[in-house]
């Protein structure tokens, strides 16, 4: 039993047949300590079981690609993991989570083992985590297939969105992913080559592609050769060596800047292209400096470089030897500026807009400078167009050839029996048997249907117009009279 004394902050307990004082802060205390036990429990019962909402939130995502390394050359299926963690003292609800690809994916996933294309309202407790399964079944017989198969998994909580990438080998190919080529090596024409982060060749080092190699460069991987390149192809299409992206599949497999390009880096030397085909590149050739040794940096022979959506050719104070080329419909076809010394026969220099290119710069540019912090760098130029086609339409272009000049240096540009579209003949050059203004005629153009064949009609003003230059082949390795030849590339039979 207990009394309260009015007078007095005490408390009089009964103990058998006495009474005991106790201060009535100690109760106190007793009695707000309890309370502030079940306060804290329920506290923290409240806050475990609310959610966290803050786009702060700790999450831990245990991968951002899943790469399925397993080559597929018979049909089946693979999978990988990973995990979603949350790593704060409330719940987590992740408003999404879905397979990008859809129903039409080669990927199928589940969550902590329900299978599905999209989730939502998924909850993960506090200091929990959930496991996604992802599953990729290939059947490297399908025509259109890829070479490599990619989706992803989109991720979205508390208006955060994150993505997890998905990336599967399609086809059997040699993936190099990162090469360095630091000795003599060969490629053969056993499996396509699929490119992927970079191709870098040493200096002092040679890479040499057989006949019929093709290889596929992904959208982040620039061949870059410090040593140097020999490519031998033969006419045959079959035989033809061919540098294009790696995605095959509709719409992708025709999109310009679908990989980077080949770059010729300084010390590159007696690189030589035959029959060979780049096609989609953001910059198809790019050379850098003159060689090293007395040879040109590059060779190409009976080339086809197509779709390049910046440039097919572009060259700074370098050497370019080509021979029976196509440059065709590229954002600027060839672009030589800072000098340098180049020889160009028998080339077929064109572009017609279509729904990837916007024709807005001419076929051929060629100058001694670049302009540095708005002051010219200037070098030595000597340059030869001979039996060459520069041409353009559907665009917003008027002068095809354009010839810029700076300073005082060694200034040589010549064009020799060539056809061209121009207002007026290019400064600072010196021409000879110009046909002006005449459309070539070439064989079929389609731009809606993406078409393009650059033989001549046999009404075309190109034939037999050319000097013999000591060519007896053309681009599809047919000859060539000893007589007059055609302009261009291409030999009407």
């Amino acid at each position: 039993m207990f009394f309260v004394a009015a007078s007095s902050l005490v408390i009089f307990r009964k103990a058998g047949t006495s009474y005991e004082i106790l201060p009535l802060f100690l109760t106190t205390m007793k009695t707000l300590g309890l309370l502030t036990i079940s306060l804290f429990v329920i506290f923290c019962s409240c806050r475990k079981d609310s959610f966290i909402t803050s786009p702060d939130a700790r999450v831990t995502i245990t991968a951002d690609t899943l790469k399925y390394d397993t080559v597929f050359v018979t049909a089946g299926s693979t999978y990988r993991t990973f995990k979603i963690i949350n790593e704060n003292n409330q719940k987590l609800r992740l408003s999404s989570l879905k397979l990008m690809g859809g129903i039409a994916s080669a990927y199928k996933i589940n969550v902590d083992g329900t299978p599905g294309i999209q989730f939502t309202n998924l909850e993960i407790e506090a200091n929990d985590s959930l496991i996604v399964f992802a599953v990729v079944n290939v059947n490297p017989t399908a025509a259109n297939l890829p070479f490599i198969i990619r989706d992803s998994i989109e991720i979205n909580y508390n208006g955060k969105k994150r993505l997890v990438q998905l990336e599967a080998w399609g086809q059997n190919a040699h993936f190099l992913r990162n090469k360095i080529v630091s000795a003599q090596e060969t490629w053969i024409n056993d499996l396509p080559y699929v490119i992927l982060g970079s191709l870098l060749i040493n200096a002092n080092t040679t890479l040499t592609i057989s006949k019929g190699c093709r290889i596929y460069v992904h959208a982040d991987a620039p061949i870059v050769v410090n040593g140097t390149l020999q490519v031998n192809g033969l006419k045959d299409t079959i035989d033809r060596v061919y540098f294009r992206g790696d995605r095959l599949d509709e719409p992708y497999k025709d999109f310009p800047a679908s990989w980077p390009g080949i770059f010729f880096q300084s010390g590159a030397k007696d690189n030589v292209l035959n029959y060979t085909v780049i096609k989609n590149a953001y910059q198809a050739i790019a050379t850098q400096d003159p060689s090293p040794n007395a040879n040109p940096k590059l060779t190409l022979n009976e080339c086809v470089i197509d779709n390049a959506y910046d440039a097919g050719i572009i060259s700074l104070n370098s050497s370019i030897s080509a021979r029976n080329c196509l440059i065709s419909n590229c954002g600027k076809n060839v672009f030589l500026a800072k000098g340098g010394d180049y020889q160009f026969t028998h080339c077929t220099v064109v572009t017609y807009a279509n729904r990837f290119i916007d024709h807005k710069d001419p076929v051929l540019y060629v100058s001694n400078f670049i302009t540095v912090n708005n002051n010219p760098a200037t070098a030595n130029l000597s340059a030869l167009f001979r039996n060459c086609i520069f041409w353009g339409e559907n665009g917003l272009v008027e002068d095809e050839v354009v010839v810029s000049k700076s300073g005082t240096t060694i200034f040589n540009v010549n064009f020799d029996y060539n056809l061209w579209k121009v207002r007026s003949n290019p400064a600072n050059s010196i021409s000879n048997q110009i046909i002006n203004n005449q459309s070539p005629l070439f064989d079929s153009i389609n731009t809606f249907n993406n078409y393009y064949d650059f033989r001549l009609k046999p009404s075309s003003p190109a034939l037999n117009k050319g000097v013999n230059a000591g060519v007896i082949i053309d681009l599809d390795g047919k000859p060539r009279p000893v007589g007059l030849a055609d302009l261009g590339c291409f030999e009407k039979q």
